[in-house]
């Protein structure tokens, strides 16, 4: 499914789209079974907090039904209406699933995934547990992406704003939320006694200035169109 030429525009002024596609509750039990999976045998890359595995990394580089989900129409098809024909995914910013529990203080405090509109990358967050105000959902500040590219998120003034804007954005499992990696936003706190899950993806329009291929990112649909004027060209 497309994104219409209203939701192309909402993305762009506030920086969040939440995708009319979502994935079906049997690919969300396949994907959170093998995540789960990889925890309990620790497949390594990973990342713990006090000795408990909170993230599995290099979900790409996993195979099966991590990469049939970075690779399926749900996400690709409305991704490309803000994108383009021509996608790369990228494996050395997110690629990775996270598992929150009320201990969790990873990306608790505001910030971007990126530093400069010029990098800047769409986010694709699938939520493989429904998401809410009490365990934890996604905050966003929505236009924030416009603030300068290197505005100092350190600044105590700025902090102030951003988290008296912050909204939060509940999703169901199976949900699936883009947004501008400029954007300023966190996790939620988990307030319950369960987890909450969730696979966080980032993708490039391919770069028509670069000639090679870049080992850290994977052509995931069209492909990679050179037009940088020092190619040979005939008139």
């Amino acid at each position: 499914m497309e994104l219409t030429p209203q939701e192309i525009q909402l993305f762009r002024h506030n920086g969040f789209i939440k995708f009319p596609t979502q994935l079906s509750t049997d690919h969300v039990a396949a994907l959170k079974a093998a995540a789960l999976k990889d925890m309990a045998e620790v497949v390594e890359p990973v990342a713990r907090q006090d000795g408990r595995i909170i993230r599995i990394s290099a979900v790409w580089e996993r195979g099966g039904i991590f990469r049939e989900t970075i690779t399926c129409d749900e996400i690709l098809n409305p991704l490309e209406s803000l994108l383009g024909s021509d996608i790369e995914f990228v494996l050395n910013r997110h690629n990775h699933i996270y598992l929150r529990d009320a201990g969790s203080s990873h990306s608790l405090a505001l910030h971007r995934d990126v530093r400069h509109w010029s990098r800047t990358i769409a986010t694709v967050l699938i939520y493989l547990e429904e998401t809410n105000l009490e365990n934890g959902c996604t905050r966003v500040v929505p236009g924030s992406h416009h603030l300068p590219a290197f505005a100092n998120l350190q600044d105590d003034a700025l902090q102030e704003i951003a988290a008296s804007q912050a909204i939060p954005l509940p999703m169901p499992a199976g949900g699936l939320l883009a947004i501008d990696s400029m954007i300023i936003h966190s996790a939620g706190i988990n307030h319950t006694d369960g987890t909450r899950m969730s696979m966080t993806l980032g993708y490039h329009s391919a770069d028509e200035l670069t000639w090679e291929d870049n080992p850290r990112r994977v052509l995931v649909r069209g492909e990679r169109p050179y037009r940088g004027n020092d190619k040979p060209t005939e008139y």
